[in-house]
C-alpha cells in the first residue's frame, strides 16, 4: 500500500530501571550514552547511544520521579511499560523491545493515520528539550499491531517536527546496524502489515517457535557484537 519506503529511526531497548538499560547496551556494544532526557506526557526517561548512518539508540524506562498528575487519569505509557507482562519480563533483565520507523516529509504521518487508522495507531504529540515530534501510540500504550499481532515486531512510525535528528548531536562510536532480525510465530501476519508500511526491508523477518524476538548485530571496533 504505502508508495515510499519507510526508514529505520532507532531500536528501543526496554528496561526495569534506567541504569540497568545503560549497562545491558554497554556489556552488549561497549557503548556508553551521550543523551537523554525526560518525557512528561508518558512518565518516562530514556537514554540515547549513537550509531553510524542516522541511527541511534533508546534506553527507556519508567520515571520514577516523573509528578503525579492532579487531574484525570495519566494516559498508558508508550510501548507497553504499564503492561504487567512486560514489566515480568524486566524483572529479568532489559532487553531490545521494539523499533521505529521514520516517515519522512512531503508524506504526512498524521494524514495518512486519519487515512488509515486500522493500520496505524493515533499520531501522539511528544516533547523532549527543544526535540518535537509525532509518534504512532494506541490508546492503551501498546505496541502496534497488525490483526492482533504486533509483540514489538510492527514499529512505532515517527515523525519528526524539529529541524534537527537526535541522532546529529551522538557520537557514533564506531557502531554500525550490520542486520535487524525479527522471530515471529505469525511471522506472515507481521509481514503483511510491513509490506503494507514500505518497512519489510528494513527487518529480516522469519517465522519461530517461542516468544517473539528483536536481534539487532552491529559492528564495532571489538568486531561483531549482538544486542537482544
Amino acid at each position: 500500500m504505502a508508495a515510499h519506503s519507510l526508514t529505520l529511526d532507532h531500536l528501543v531497548i526496554a528496561a526495569r530501571t534506567l541504569d540497568e538499560g545503560v549497562r545491558h547496551v554497554a556489556d552488549a556494544l561497549g557503548i556508553e550514552p551521550a543523551g537523554g532526557g525526560r518525557h512528561p506526557l508518558m512518565r518516562t526517561h530514556n537514554a540515547l547511544f549513537g550509531a553510524w548512518g542516522g541511527l541511534y539508540l533508546e534506553v527507556i524506562a519508567i520515571d520514577p520521579d516523573a509528578p503525579a498528575d492532579a487531574g484525570a487519569p495519566p494516559r498508558p505509557r508508550l510501548f507497553a511499560l504499564d503492561d504487567p507482562a512486560l514489566q515480568a519480563r524486566l524483572a529479568h533483565g532489559p532487553f531490545l523491545a521494539h523499533w521505529v520507523a521514520r516517515v519522512d516529509r512531503p508524506r504526512q504521518l498524521a494524514l495518512w493515520q486519519r487515512q488509515y487508522p486500522a493500520r496505524i495507531p493515533p499520531v501522539v504529540a511528544m516533547r523532549r528539550g527543544d526535540l518535537s515530534w509525532g509518534l504512532t501510540v494506541p490508546d492503551d500504550g501498546a505496541f502496534p499491531a497488525w490483526q492482533g499481532v504486533g509483540d514489538g515486531l510492527v514499529p512505532s512510525l515517527i515523525q519528526w517536527d524539529s529541524p534537527r535528528h537526535p541522532s546529529d548531536a551522538l557520537p557514533r562510536d564506531g557502531v554500525a546496524l550490520k542486520a535487524l532480525k525479527g522471530i515471529h510465530p505469525r511471522a506472515d501476519t507481521v509481514r503483511e502489515q510491513l509490506d503494507w508500511l514500505g518497512a519489510a526491508h528494513l527487518l529480516d523477518l522469519e517465522a519461530g517457535d517461542g516468544a517473539p524476538a528483536l536481534v539487532a548485530e552491529f559492528d564495532t571496533p571489538q568486531g561483531t557484537r549482538t544486542l537482544r
